[in-house]
């Protein structure tokens, strides 16, 4: 032969009593057999589909190798395994993904719902019985059975607008060391693993061909130590299941009917199958002749007690009801009446169970003359079609200075490399702090904690993400994700603390003061940390008392102080536009000093801003003259200043070197030119805009000076860009 060893596939089925090699290659017509070998075990090296001496299966695996290399005429040095289901454990679990808000599903959403599922299922299995504790299972792949939207079975999420995803998924786990066997055999004959499956999934490829799986149906591969199951509906594989008999039971009786050693039984069990009469010695050197319907009699109940334990796991693994058929692979079951019994113990008719060989392989050309397409067959083909729809194999990396062996599915990242080295999620993807969640004025807030940090993840001492595709023999360095900080707000940084105002109207003049806010029905400052579950209410009242001591006032001992024109104390409340009239101490020019105050523009502005709710109470006066003949207030902005020469504590006095320069500025993206000033402010915008302060409504202004955050007496400079608008609520 000519062809290279690429266009090939080699198949190795290593079962408890054969070792079946099949070399052939895919091609449009179908899958070609080229070769084909089988060896029986010289000695009970492999029980229940577990090797227990490897030196002498890697012997077998060596003749079947050499035969093949001699039909083939070219070396082979990759092989196609698959594992027995006897240590096969599968978990199926239901996993949930829950968005902060109303999200686009993307795929890298269903990857992070896939690895929380794998995750919850290594948990659900470390907290089985204590049996399974002996081993160390790792992941060899997983299935996903159905998805769900917002609690709605749907078959594709992606691209779908979701408040949480939910998916049913079947996870399936070997121990390490029925891994390493396998490998160690193989190696022993100078072989290389390029591809590893489960027998049931190596088989089923074979016998129930995908359009075939919407149907409710079992596989059984009965093979010499172990019968695997696996279970099909709604167009994906829903359960994997063994029971512990096979083939190799049916031996056991002959042997102890007939006196003869196991090799010898063997072949009368499978001379059953195809003779009327069979001829054997026994180990006395005695010959003998029997029928073959002696040898199904005999084999009769223990074949029962196969069936029923076969019948019993379908059930189990099929939500307790039977299915609507099965089919029957692999050598233990072509034992006379095997599918007859296995219908009844299902319940169902005798039609329904069929031993699967020449039938299902249509699509499969032996260019052997001599080769019968034969159930034993099935599952070492099914081997080589593996290789073609998913190949994959364990690597070998270094993870955290660790050696670590993880089943490669071809899809393999640093996170499952992580999950497998027993990380959680929460160590893997950053985590925020806790939340605070409290109410303001009866309405609801939240809160969110800071955002922790990724983990860090180093694959041969460079920076790579979670999602990097695995190489062999890499090293992985990770570090764990943090949490961050749990949420801190204090009072003073609610809006409503800045924004919501009380005025008051003291000796005829304006008084704007912050509303106090309560706590849970106590007087908090400012600086309050608020507290999950905290009430917060923002009071719309003052005492006395508290009005005086935010004015900073003292007040005449022997003065009256009256309240909306009755006599008051300092527990009073004062309300909105309360009217307060007392007498203080030490402010007898406090008219004079206000009038200066209130003829500059930029105090103007102060006030007005205090007014508004969008001027920090600390940054001027909270006192404003109150004037029932003077037109509103603001208007004093669009006016130019005056000098009064008739009082000289209230002129203001410029220096303006030269009137015809100024600086360009752009007010909310318009041109705009500020003149006649050696310097500018920001309030001197006032003077070519049309801003009316008064028309907030409650809201607050936005003032910023080059993207930055400005008060009205920041200093402007040619060329400057200002922001000046309402903010909305």
């Amino acid at each position: 032969m000519n062809q290279q060893e690429n266009d090939f596939v080699f198949g190795l089925d290593i079962g408890t009593r054969n070792v079946v090699g099949t070399v052939g290659r895919l091609q449009e017509d179908g899958f070609h057999v080229v070769a084909q070998c089988t060896r029986e075990h010289e000695t009970r090296a492999m029980i229940d589909g577990q090797i227990h001496n490897i030196s002498r299966v890697g012997k077998v695996v060596q003749e079947v190798k050499e035969c093949l290399e001699a039909q083939v005429e070219m070396p082979l040095k990759n092989v196609c395994i698959a594992a027995a289901g006897r240590v096969l454990r599968t978990v199926t679990t239901r996993v949930k993904y829950e968005f902060p808000e109303e999200t686009v599903v993307s795929g890298e959403d269903l990857h992070t719902l896939n690895l929380l599922g794998v995750d919850k299922a290594q948990q659900e299995l470390k907290e089985e019985d204590e049996e399974n504790k002996k081993y160390k299972f790792f992941c060899v792949g997983y299935s996903v059975m159905h998805y769900y939207l917002n609690g709605d079975l749907f078959t594709s999420l992606e691209g779908h607008k979701a408040d949480f995803i939910e998916e049913d998924i079947i996870v399936t786990f070997l121990p390490e060391d029925v891994v390493d066997g396998l490998y160690s055999a193989v190696e022993q004959a100078g072989l290389q693993v390029a591809n590893l499956t489960l027998e049931p999934i190596a088989a089923i490829n074979v016998a129930i061909p995908q359009n075939f799986r919407m149907l409710n149906i079992a596989l059984i591969d009965v093979g010499a130590g172990t019968s695997d199951i696996c279970i099909t509906k709604e167009g994906s594989i829903a359960a994997y299941g063994m029971i512990p008999y096979a083939g190799d039971e049916l031996t056991e009786v002959i042997v102890q009917e007939y006196l003869v050693d196991f090799a010898t039984a063997e072949q009368i069990k499978k001379d059953s199958t195809e003779k009327k009469e069979i001829v054997f010695e026994d180990i006395m050197g005695i010959s003998h002749t029997i029928p073959a319907e002696q040898v199904w009699k005999l084999t009769e109940p223990v074949r029962n007690k196969i069936t029923k334990a076969v019948a019993e796991k379908i059930k189990e693994l099929n939500g307790d009801v039977s299915v609507a058929a099965a089919f029957v692979v692999g050598g233990g079951g072509k034992i006379k009446g095997f599918c007859e019994s296995l219908a009844k113990d299902l319940g169902i008719v005798e039609e329904r169970v069929a031993l699967r060989g020449e039938e299902v392989m249509k699509d499969v050309t032996f260019e052997q003359g001599d080769i019968k397409k034969d159930p034993l067959l099935v599952t070492p083909i099914g081997i080589c079609l593996n290789y073609y729809e998913q190949k994959n194999n364990f690597i070998v990396i270094h993870f955290n200075d660790e050696m670590m062996k993880l089943y490669d599915n071809g899809h393999l990242t640093v996170v499952d490399a992580a999950l497998q080295a027993g990380y959680s999620t929460e160590e893997l993807f950053p985590r925020r702090g806790k939340d605070i969640h409290f109410t303001v004025n009866g309405t609801h807030r939240m809160i969110r904690g800071e955002q922790g940090e990724s983990a860090i993840v180093r694959m041969n001492d460079e920076v790579v993400g979670m999602n990097t595709p695995l190489l062999s023999n890499c090293r992985i360095e990770i570090q764990a994700s943090t949490a961050g900080g749990r949420a801190v707000r204090t009072i003073e940084s609610l809006d409503e603390y800045t924004s919501d105002t009380v005025t008051f109207i003291v000796n005829r003049h304006y008084v704007t003061c912050p509303k106090f806010v309560e706590v849970n029905g106590s007087l908090e400052p400012g600086s309050y940390e608020i507290q999950e579950n905290d009430a917060i209410e923002t009071r719309n009242y003052y005492t006395l008392g508290q009005l005086r001591e935010f004015m900073d006032v003292e007040l005449d001992p022997d003065g009256e102080i009256m309240v909306n024109n009755r006599p008051a104390s300092m527990e009073t409340l004062v309300y909105e536009n309360f009217n307060i009239e007392w007498t203080t101490i030490g402010y007898a020019d406090m008219d004079a000093t206000y009038k200066k105050v209130e003829e500059s523009p930029i105090a103007v502005a102060e006030k007005e801003a205090f007014e508004q709710q969008f001027k920090d109470l600390q940054d001027a006066e909270d006192i404003v003259e109150v004037d029932d003949d003077a037109d509103d207030v603001s208007a004093e902005i669009n006016q130019e200043e005056t000098v009064s020469e008739d009082a000289e504590e209230t002129t203001v006095v410029e220096d303006v070197k030269n009137p015809q320069d100024g600086i360009d500025i752009k007010i909310n993206g318009e041109n705009f030119k500020l003149q006649n000033k050696e310097k500018y402010i920001f309030v001197d915008i006032f003077n070519v805009i049309d801003f009316d302060i008064n028309a907030g409504g409650g809201r607050r202004v936005v003032t910023n000076l080059n993207g930055q955050k400005c008060g009205y007496s920041s200093e402007l400079n040619d060329g400057d860009q200002i922001e000046i608008y309402w903010k909305e609520s």
